[in-house]
């Protein structure tokens, strides 16, 4: 019997769900980059080194897509053809071919060098889900380095126990679609990641319980140690003593039999018992997250971000590749709605040989971004609203602009896609017939305005993300001030009521796509306010359902007033989380023994 002490690390809960297993460590020690001056004459010889590398890299990304897709279609492909293209990036090879040259340094050294660079360039970038991208460079810089040394890159699915926890710094893309098999293994902790990394996307997509952002876990665990996890709480117990090992098996229960419920429930209408109907909605990054907005019962997707079409590479875009990316979700959801909005990056993550590319934005969260890039880059803007047209004879297509300040910019756009449209049907191209159009809002100066931008457009969905950070004036990204970041301040509340009932008086509907819409607590405040569309990451879409239809639309009218009698973002978050742990306990894990439990460890 293992007679050492248990252990509680932490991290972020990346996939919801409690599991039990034994470690599997994935040996990912870093690899010691060697550094050295090449002997006078060798660059040639070093040049041909780096190009078999290169080319050996691009081989193993090949045979790893083929078997993705032979095994479970042509999912969570997209990010390793993005690795193939980063792999013939001028920016990163022509750096690393005139280090050796000029430098004369190895490859190996040259290769760590270019991708630190490029590294440093994602890590200035406001946008947190293109800041994390920086992590895509260094899994491809650690494949040519890998076989530059002759040593393994890719983990083999055999390799791994059934029924075991990986452990691991971090998983590749390739390694993610691999062995994140469900059924196969019981869950997963990672060094590093955060919500929006690859490998959580991934776990979180196919229901694997998983909590990223443990640091040292690879390092603490060994192969064959017991671990309890919690995906939803962010918890991991290394050696887990009897009775833990007995609570958690207990919330593995209650979590499988909640869990079968609410997937069971997938086809109910997510209506209050008093009649009152919210739309639930997915927001999608990547087209293969299509298949588990289909396994929770999402009505439609209510966000599909465009903007991963622009990563890791020189030259923009063009027409098809947009097209074919919009048509293969479109035909995908067979008819149920696509909300696309359109693209909403700065100079800042252009790519550099692109119009506009501007790497030295000097706050990008405010600069030229979004509609004011688009406006600014008419050809860009113009080449995705054509594809955008294209692809709407697919599916059942919504267009919308994202950081609309006021009424120019939205008339602006909306002529933007009406020349797009008139350009394509003189071409004899075939384009749907009223195509929703809508608009984001994401700043004050739209929501104070909402009476005057709901006579315009057929939809808002209010980003509260970027909202609450414009409207408080604070950075979630800066430890300093991200404290203030409270979404239940009463500012907060009273911008998104007058939107709401501004939208209402004019028969436009309102969706929630920020990350309130998916914190169940915030059920009922929403509910009260009167919004009709919650959009959220999928995997929150089956409780969030269960909460709907065990409300009523007076009792979330009753307590939204209540928390709005308070004055401080305390007060009212501590009222509404009180009311919901108390009302609905057994869908929150009010009074859960593994919640004491923690508590105490």
């Amino acid at each position: 019997m293992d007679t050492r002490p248990a252990i509680v690390l932490t991290g972020i809960g990346a996939s919801a769900g409690v599991t039990v297993g034994s470690a599997f460590v994935l040996d990912q020690r870093k690899l010691r980059t060697p550094r050295f001056h090449l002997p006078p004459g060798q660059e040639a010889a070093e040049l041909q080194r780096l190009k078999v590398a290169l080319e050996r890299s691009d081989q193993q990304l090949r045979e790893m897509k083929a078997k993705v897709e032979a095994l479970q279609g042509d999912e969570h492909t997209l990010i390793l053809e993005a690795h193939r293209l980063m792999l013939h990036d001028p920016d990163f090879v022509t750096e690393i071919r005139r280090l050796i040259e000029s430098e004369h340094v190895n490859a190996e050294w040259a290769v760590r060098r270019s991708a630190r660079r490029i590294r440093q360039a994602f890590g200035k970038i406001n946008d947190v889900y293109f800041r994390e991208r920086k992590q895509d460079v260094d899994f491809v810089a650690d494949r040519v380095v890998r076989n530059l040394m002759g040593e393994r890159v890719d983990a083999e699915p055999a390799d791994v126990p059934e029924g075991a926890v990986v452990v691991a710094r971090d998983l590749s893309p390739a390694d993610a679609a691999l062995l994140l098999q469900p059924g196969r293994i019981a869950g997963l902790v990672t060094d590093r990641g955060t919500k929006t990394s690859h490998t959580a996307i991934v776990a979180h997509a196919r229901g694997i319980p998983a909590v990223v952002g443990v640091v040292r876990a690879s390092e603490l665990v060994a192969t064959g140690d017991e671990l309890a996890l919690d995906g939803d709480r962010g918890v991991v117990v290394l050696r887990p003593t009897e009775e833990q090992m007995r609570r958690f098996l207990a919330a593995r229960r209650r979590h499988e039999e909640v869990e079968a419920r609410l997937v069971a429930e997938r086809q109910l209408p997510s209506v209050t018992s008093d009649g009152h109907e919210v739309r639930l909605h997915a927001n999608i990054e990547f087209e293969e997250e299509v298949g588990v907005v289909e396994r929770v019962g999402a009505m439609g997707i209510g966000l599909y971000r465009t903007e991963f079409l622009y990563l890791g590479r020189r030259t923009m875009p063009d027409e098809e590749e947009h097209y074919r990316a919009y048509r293969a979700v479109l035909s995908s959801m067979k008819g149920r709605p696509v909300t696309i909005r359109t693209l909403d990056v700065g100079g800042d993550k252009m790519p550099v040989e692109g119009r506009g590319g501007r790497p030295h934005e000097p706050n990008p969260a405010m600069g030229l971004r979004a509609i004011r890039y688009c406006m600014r880059y008419p050809d860009v803007f113009h080449t995705q609203l054509r594809a955008l047209l294209r692809a709407s004879v697919h599916g059942n297509l919504k267009i919308m602009f994202p950081m609309i300040s006021g009424l120019t910019e939205l008339r602006d756009a909306k002529a933007a896609l009406e020349r797009a449209r008139e350009e394509l049907l003189r071409e004899g191209v075939p384009v749907a017939d009223d195509i929703e159009v809508g608009v984001m809002i994401e700043m004050p100066s739209a929501a104070l305005m909402a009476d005057r931008i709901a006579q315009e457009v057929d939809f808002f969905s209010i980003g509260t993300n970027d909202l609450i950070q414009y409207a408080l004036a604070i950075d979630r990204q800066n430890r300093d001030v991200a404290y203030l970041y409270r979404p239940l301040h009463l500012s907060i509340l009273r911008m998104l009521q007058f939107t709401v009932e501004a939208a209402h008086a004019h028969g436009v509907r309102v969706a929630i796509c920020g990350e309130m819409a998916g914190e169940p607590h915030y059920v009922l405040v929403l509910l009260g306010l009167g919004v009709d569309e919650l959009s959220t990451a999928p995997a929150s879409i089956p409780l969030l359902r269960r909460l709907v239809r065990a409300a009523t639309l007076e009792e979330a009218r009753q307590m939204l007033s209540e928390a709005m009698s308070f004055t401080t973002a305390d007060e009212i978050e501590h009222h509404v989380r009180r009311v919901m742990q108390d009302r609905f306990a057994d869908l929150l894990g009010g009074g859960d023994e593994l919640e004491d439990l923690l508590r105490k460890a």
